[in-house]
């Protein structure tokens, strides 16, 4: 499976550089699916709903179906939060995976910065961040490319895969 990541501090653009990147690469004629790793506690799922109601009462999993999509939730009630290989495991086979967040996890990524956050870069301390898209200037000892750039990032991104 080629997997490569957005990683980036609160803020930076990854959601809307996934975003734009899954447009383009699916553009291209590829199958792409993407994991988005949550730093807190998130439900899809809203107080009322039958599923919801399933999951209130206990349910471990809930899978819901319909016509035009089905989505499975599974509760941890308390056990460890899954590796991000063993989520990869249950996906459908595809072209490529866009991973949103895992910054610290051990597959290539690309750094996504703006400059208004006032954070710092993770690319000089971190050898799996190949790349960084930026809204400002920077040099680095490896390629900065343009935050809006989407074509020139999926350019790297293909070439870093093999695709």
């Amino acid at each position: 499976m080629r997997l490569y990541g957005v990683a980036g501090w609160k803020n930076a653009g990854k959601t809307g550089l996934m975003e734009r990147l899954v447009t383009e690469f699916t553009a291209r004629g590829l199958s792409v699916s993407t994991v988005k790793h949550a730093h807190h506690s998130f439900d899809v799922d809203h107080p009322g709903r039958d599923s919801y109601r399933h999951r209130d009462a206990g349910a471990r999993q809930v899978m819901l179906s319909s016509r035009n999509r089905w989505a499975l939730m599974t509760e941890l009630r308390a056990a460890e939060e899954p590796p991000l290989a063993a989520l990869l495991a249950r996906l459908d086979p595809v072209d490529l995976v866009l991973v949103e967040g895992y910054k610290r996890d051990s597959h290539p990524k690309i750094e996504a910065h703006r400059a208004a956050t006032s954070q710092p870069l993770i690319a000089p301390d971190d050898p799996t961040i190949r790349a960084v898209a930026s809204d400002s200037a920077l040099v680095l000892d490896r390629p900065v490319f343009d935050l809006d750039d989407t074509g020139a990032i999926a350019d790297f991104i293909a070439a870093e895969v093999g695709l």
